[in-house]
């Protein structure tokens, strides 16, 4: 197990952060349309990182593995592997700090993504699949000298998490659970670090989807697991592994991982869209998905927080999901 980053060097990224990033609202999940859906006696908020700069959490840790570069690095240029919202951070980053990004991202990806990055100056390389990416960035890096930005098993991405998790818990002091979507991991430990840190007797869940459950398989074999292969519509949870050090921080802070269903994840895109007026990617619903799937019952007459960790969809493939 990894204690990760401590509450001071949390405070210092976010003291950095401070100006660059937005400080994302929280909603109470309290409307009239909305109540009686969530779980008997509960109180429920909801963590508004689909407003954060690029539409996702990633820009804060992004910012934070930019400004660790040294001139050197800076001037070689950077490289990423992502599905699209890291992709999308590191090139916002990356044009902010002056710097050349190249991502690499699965040909896929939606198409508002890709242009995104292009539109922020990085050079895209499309990938068939995962595997093949992950592949393609540690070529580019070798070949070219460029630094690559970790899309979650890194400090700064996990700095930038924790960032996100001492906010949630400054805004809800009574909170009592915390339900975060996983991918590979970078969020989860950040925010459970962070709030576990803060307030060691909240219960930090996690939700992954079925069919790319690395970190779930990882708690259950005490070691960082890596899938043979990823199938779900939540592209940006479709880490095909955990990884040792992010790993290390979730099994340390993280009381229990969940899995939710394809099917799952579009009712609450659905619901989210219906009942809160917000078009969201699947990513972006998992929190909900687990809180009114797996963990409803469990978690009755508690204090919550979940989290739209962002969302960047174009709507012909939301309407081709929902």
């Amino acid at each position: 197990m990894s204690e990760g980053p401590n509450l001071r060097s949390m405070q210092e990224a976010r003291q950095f952060l401070a100006g660059k990033i937005v400080k994302t609202p929280v909603l109470e999940l309290s409307g009239t349309k909305i109540k009686n859906f969530m779980p008997k006696d509960s109180s429920v908020r909801m963590k508004l990182e689909l407003f954060q700069q690029t539409g996702s959490f990633k820009s804060r840790g992004a910012l934070l593995a930019l400004d660790k570069l040294t001139v050197e690095q800076k001037k070689a240029g950077v490289v990423a592997v992502s599905a699209g919202n890291h992709a999308l951070a590191v090139s916002w980053a990356a044009k902010s700090a002056n710097v050349h990004a190249k991502v690499v991202m699965l040909e896929k990806s939606d198409p508002i993504r890709i242009q995104g990055c292009r539109d922020f100056g990085a050079k895209v390389i499309l990938c068939s699949d995962v595997g093949d990416a992950f592949l393609s960035m540690e070529k580019i890096a070798k070949l070219e000298g460029r630094a690559i930005l970790q899309p979650f098993d890194s400090e700064e991405m996990i700095l930038g998490s924790a960032s996100c998790g001492l906010e949630i818990i400054e805004d809800c002091p009574e909170l009592e659970v915390a339900i975060v979507p996983i991918g590979g991991g970078g969020l989860i430990s950040g925010i459970a670090a962070a709030i576990k840190q803060s307030k060691p007797s909240v219960i930090i869940y996690g939700v992954e989807p079925e069919g790319a459950d690395s970190m779930y398989q990882s708690f259950h074999k005490q070691k960082a697991v890596k899938l043979k292969k990823v199938n779900t519509i939540a592209d940006s949870l479709g880490s095909p592994m955990a990884m040792t050090y992010s790993f290390g921080i979730a099994q340390n802070f993280v009381d229990a991982i969940v899995r939710v269903k394809d099917e799952e994840l579009v009712r609450a895109m659905h619901l989210m869209r219906e009942n809160l007026n917000l078009m969201v990617e699947p990513a972006c619903a998992a929190s909900l998905a687990g809180l009114l799937g797996p963990l409803k019952e469990m978690v009755q007459a508690k204090s919550i927080s979940i989290i739209a960790c962002g969302s960047n969809i174009s709507y012909d493939r939301y309407q081709k999901l929902v």
